[in-house]
């Protein structure tokens, strides 16, 4: 019985080990501050090496995207849509059958936001993205996101 209990432990063991949930994108939210009331959010995505993330204006028919999605907060005025400051690579991806926009180990996503007055407050959010490398995609993810802006 103690043999089979420690074959059972050493089998769970050695699946949990192999089942970790891959996370190639690790972000990093700050703020820089333009003027009294005008700030950049900077979402940036530092991927591991092989992997890459999707530009926001890829093409539909191919992979996911990156979708920034701010949640609406009365005292923050968003100002058009997020730059994106890295090597923007385009190539054709013939499993999707269109020409993809993608960035591989970072790229920062900048918002310029406006406060409405002298206020602290925090800007939320989230973050759809899919990552892929020359073997595999995983499935979109949604990231979400609070910044101080002080």
């Amino acid at each position: 019985m103690r043999q089979f209990l420690l074959t059972v432990a050493a089998v769970m063991s050695t699946v949990l080990c192999f089942s970790q949930v891959k996370q190639p994108a690790k972000w990093n939210f700050t703020t820089k501050k333009i003027n009294a009331t005008t700030y950049e959010i900077h979402l940036t995505a530092n991927l591991e090496g092989g992997w890459h993330i999707y530009s926001q204006t890829t093409p539909d028919g191919g992979p996911v995207a990156t979708k920034i999605k701010f949640t609406a907060n009365p005292l923050i005025t968003v100002e058009g849509t997020a730059t994106e400051v890295g090597k923007l690579e385009k190539k054709h991806e013939a499993i999707f059958g269109v020409d993809v926009k993608q960035f591989s180990n970072k790229v920062d996503f900048v918002q310029v936001v406006k406060l409405k007055g002298k206020v602290k407050t925090n800007i939320t959010g989230s973050i759809d993205y899919m990552t892929c490398n020359d073997r595999e995609c995983l499935p979109p993810t949604n990231q979400k996101f609070s910044i101080a802006i002080q």
